[in-house]
């Protein structure tokens, strides 16, 4: 059995690895992407009308606090 193992993987270095480790490199780095992006379209969020909508916050007039030491934050 051990000799299978030993024939599977044997390149320690991408720039020595034979087509065979490329390729299974490659198949398992497509499977793990379509994995997340499978997750990442599944768990998004939507809306009943399909329509997304938020609260706008503007930004008002500048105001000044200070405290009884006369020191001011602006």
């Amino acid at each position: 059995m051990l000799g299978a193992w030993e024939d599977a993987m044997n390149n320690s270095s991408m720039f020595t690895a034979d087509r065979g480790t490329h390729v299974k490199i490659v198949v398992v780095s497509l499977v793990f992407a379509t994995v997340v992006a499978g997750i990442g379209i599944a768990a998004r969020v939507s809306a009943p009308n399909g329509r997304m909508e938020a609260t706008v916050i503007t930004v008002g007039k500048p105001v000044t606090a200070s405290t009884t030491d006369g020191t001011s934050i602006r």
